[in-house]
């Protein structure tokens, strides 16, 4: 059984392909630029653009079982190659941002929410893996630890249930390679609901950098960011915080389903990321 793993220049991809490799499971690594992936040793790389029907083909030969980045544009394409290839499995990291009422106009949702509809639409056994907020996300704010300037915040106690990328990999690995979990959906979190400013403080204890909190206004920070997230995303994020501001966000019990152990702590991912945040 030969797994595709798309997007590998991502934690995730890449994490899930050294779990299938370890644990004797053929795989192939794909990405848009797959000269610049490292796989581990053994592990082939292979092109494949989700944007681009032309790199479909090789990439899907002889492939049994995808995971699969949520790329829309292309995905009718995508799944009339798989079929041929005769893939019988994709898994799909989505997101749980498709749970909202409107996720078909939502910017953060609609790609994930498109490629699932057109998942749902296929007859490949699908199962759709819906992650919340990564622990990753932090690295946002890793300049200004470096810099010992106040992290600046709109929604200082906007509460989310970070997951640690590294549960997602482990959950992909078990709905690929146990049948009993096929063809389901599953909302990944992680085990603590915590406000940003509660992130911040885990972090700081973790580096030993000394950080303080600043609450900003919607217009300062949408300033901050535009050279790199478009106004778009920038207003999704901003409403999205403004909804969970000082409102517990939802834990699952859906990671520790597929993996067989209690969700990482953001304490630990922290612990395990430091170096990032020190000056």
């Amino acid at each position: 059984m030969l797994t595709l793993v798309t997007g590998c220049r991502g934690r995730v991809g890449s994490a899930l392909v050294s779990l299938l490799h370890e644990r004797g499971h053929a795989v192939r690594a794909g990405s848009r630029n797959s000269g610049e992936l490292s796989p581990p040793a053994g592990v082939p790389s292979v092109a494949c653009d989700l944007g681009d029907p032309g790199t479909f083909a090789a990439a899907l030969e002889g492939v049994d079982s995808v995971f699969l980045y949520a790329e829309p544009s292309r995905i009718t394409e995508f799944l009339a190659a798989a079929r041929t290839a005769g893939v019988a499995h994709i898994v799909l990291l989505s997101s749980s941002a498709v749970l909202g009422p409107d996720a078909g106009s939502n910017p953060i949702a609609a790609s994930h929410h498109a490629v699932e509809q057109a998942l749902g639409d296929s007859p490949l056994t699908t199962t759709l893996l819906r992650p919340g907020a990564f622990a990753g996300n932090a690295y946002q704010w890793s300049e200004s630890f470096r810099s010992g300037r106040p992290v600046e915040l709109p929604y200082p106690d906007s509460r989310t249930s970070p997951i640690d990328e590294t549960d997602i990999a482990e959950a992909a690995l078990a709905v690929l390679t146990d049948t009993r979990l096929k063809g389901s959906a599953y909302h990944l979190t992680g085990p603590e609901s915590l406000t940003a400013t509660e992130q911040v403080e885990l972090l700081a204890a973790a580096s030993g950098s000394p950080v303080t909190v600043r609450t900003v206004s919607r217009a300062a920070w949408k300033a901050s960011v535009s050279p790199f997230v478009p106004e778009e995303i920038a207003e999704a994020l901003l409403d999205y915080w403004a909804a969970t501001d000082g409102s517990a966000a939802e834990v699952t019990r859906e990671t520790e389903k597929l993996t067989g152990r209690p969700a990482r702590t953001f304490a630990a991912w922290a612990s395990g990321h430091a170096d990032a945040f020190r000056a």
